[in-house]
């Protein structure tokens, strides 16, 4: 049996500023370090006290930042993995949100979806922010660990969710999960079957009361 729990990291500086994140190192807000609190709280009250658990990161501070609330409680160290940022923007990161906007070129509706160029010079296109989401959970999955917890953006949730259900990366030209900040999706796979599950997507019920932005 393995259950993984995927955080959205809560609330940082960028969202509240209207800037691009991306790869921007952009810190958590005090409302987004009190979410972090709340989520450690929330795993720590799914995983049994004397349960081994593996704690992966994105190592971008916004994500770190709550990772180390969540090994603080459950007394495990983050593992940090650069892999895990969210979708590099290249030239638009740490720019306002209108930046972006003025200058951002739109996928079609239809044909080459996961290789399009945004026209923004050094921005990841889909297909190289995912091929290396599934990289990293091919290293998270090599470990039998009953209970991993991955803490990351809310654009790269869609890759982890994918790869945990071996979908393939093509398919993803069109689905998106989507995920807001400070949420936890949990993932599980049965010890009979090897099923894979999305037991829950996106639940934020233990950030009730605490004010929530964007989601990368």
């Amino acid at each position: 049996m393995r259950t993984i729990y995927v955080v959205a990291h809560p609330e940082s500086t960028h969202h509240v500023d209207g800037l691009v994140g991306g790869w921007y190192d952009s810190q958590l807000t005090p409302a987004g370090s009190n979410a972090a609190d709340s989520i450690a709280e929330a795993l720590r009250a799914k995983i049994p006290e004397h349960a081994d658990a593996e704690l992966f990161s994105s190592d971008l501070q916004r994500a770190w930042q709550a990772a180390n609330a969540i090994g603080d409680l459950l007394h495990v160290q983050p593992v940090l993995d650069r892999r895990l940022r969210e979708k590099s923007y290249g030239n638009a990161e740490g720019k306002s949100q209108e930046w972006l906007k003025q200058r951002f070129v739109p996928p079609p509706a239809v044909g080459e979806r996961m290789r399009h160029d945004e026209g923004i010079p050094g921005s990841e296109t889909f297909a190289t922010f995912g091929q290396r989401i599934y990289a990293a959970m091919d290293t998270i999955l090599q470990s039998d660990c009953e209970h991993q917890i991955i803490v990351t953006h809310g654009g790269a949730i869609t890759f982890v969710v994918a790869a945990w259900t071996k979908l393939p990366i093509e398919s993803l030209a069109y689905a998106r999960f989507h995920a807001a900040s400070g949420s936890i999706t949990e993932l599980y796979e049965d010890d009979y079957f090897h099923n894979r599950q999305v037991a829950s997507l996106g639940d934020t019920r233990h950030l009730q009361g605490i004010r929530r932005f964007g989601t990368s």
